[in-house]
């Protein structure tokens, strides 16, 4: 008598190199942010670990929503993909009428004592939607993916409004590298890079141009636009090769204001110098193999698209806050995933992994057994 469970798949275990990676950048994170932040929260009357301790109910939040994710077969994010689209898209438009302005930017929105940045979710909200459109059809001509398209055009909008300019070029980037990864048309990949080039250029002289002036001269106002850059180098020349030690960062004492959020590879890179730099960046090109070669031994389309997105997603994101530390692009308010201080960024991330995790573990089809 056959087996009435034959045909359930067998789940081998996660990829156990890519649970690693993400377990020390995590690790060093916490580590970052304590040593950052104190200074700060001393200055504003707390607790030296408050930081750490906020980004640790996060992190607690994350495992569960990480391993949740990770057990469950993603092929049903398919059937979710356009609510999740709309239900972010509620929280963008909130943002927009009821948001809490941080620096000139109204990107989060407040409810108590908790503060969260929608735009975050946007990211494996736009990877599910272009997942489920191209795996159905590459051709972005066909109307009925268009479903998928508008959410991710309103969202856009949304954001650009915000204004998040580097979400904006995050998001489209990763989508650009979705289509190519599913096959599209080269012919098409290069005009939309035209457009975007367009687009970018007409969104600089908005509201940009003067970051894009303070990055080539920040000398020029050295106690205003230009402080935080130089503070940044300043950090990296005084952290030389083998850096000042753990804790023993200057910089952080007041000088880098944003040094437990978008500097904190600044200040890293004080305390752990060249050595630890690259050992960061190590870590991320590690994760970027493992997050690609997972997308590649997987079978289903749906499921390769997704660890792609995800993958270039956090990746592109880390290229973006280590260039803006190292004064290779302008500043943004991009953080470093996994490191920086932000709980709606390691909630979200730690969500992104556990559907790359779950991508990760093979399906082994069951074969009834053959009586002789």
């Amino acid at each position: 008598m056959s087996n009435p469970n034959y045909n359930k798949p067998i789940l081998s275990h996660y990829d156990s190199t890519l649970t690693f990676i993400v377990l020390f950048l995590i690790i060093i994170g916490f580590l970052a942010i304590f040593s950052a932040g104190a200074p700060k929260c001393i200055m504003q009357g707390t607790h030296s670990t408050f930081f750490v301790a906020r980004q640790f109910v996060w992190f607690i939040l994350g495992c569960i929503a990480m391993f949740s994710i990770s057990k469950i077969n993603y092929k049903i994010l398919d059937r979710f993909s356009l609510p999740f689209a709309w239900g972010i898209i509620f929280l963008l438009i909130c943002v927009h009428f009821a948001g809490t302005t941080v620096n000139g930017a109204t990107r989060w929105l407040t409810i108590g004592p908790i503060q969260f940045q929608p735009s975050e979710a946007a990211k494996l909200s736009v990877i599910m939607l272009l997942a489920s459109a191209f795996s159905r059809d590459v051709n972005i001509l066909n109307g009925k993916l268009w479903k998928y398209f508008i959410p991710i055009l309103v969202m856009v909008g949304l954001i650009f409004k915000q204004p998040n300019l580097s979400m904006v070029i995050i998001l489209l980037t990763s989508s650009m590298f979705m289509y190519f990864a599913a096959g599209g048309s080269l012919k098409v990949i290069g005009t939309a890079i035209g457009f975007g080039i367009a687009g970018l250029s007409v969104a600089i002289q908005s509201f940009q141009k003067q970051r894009i002036m303070t990055w080539l001269n920040p000398e020029a106002d050295p106690y205003g636009a230009g402080y935080n850059i130089i503070q940044s180098m300043m950090a990296f020349v005084a952290g030389g090769f083998f850096g000042e030690g753990y804790g023993n960062s200057r910089q952080k004492l007041g000088w880098l204001p944003e040094g437990h959020t978008d500097f904190i590879y600044a200040v890293f890179g004080e305390e752990f110098g060249f050595i630890g730099c690259i050992l960061i960046i190590g870590l991320f090109l590690a994760f970027l193999q493992r997050g690609l070669l997972v997308s590649n031994k997987c079978e289903d389309i749906f499921g390769k698209l997704l660890a792609a997105g995800i993958t270039v997603s956090i990746c592109l994101q880390a290229f973006i806050n280590i260039s803006v530390a190292s004064s290779m692009l302008p500043a943004t308010g991009v953080p470093l995933p996994f490191i920086s201080y932000g709980g709606t960024s390691l909630f979200i991330t730690m969500c992104m992994i556990g559907v790359l995790l779950n991508v990760s573990k093979k399906r082994i089809r069951r074969f009834p057994n053959v009586q002789q």
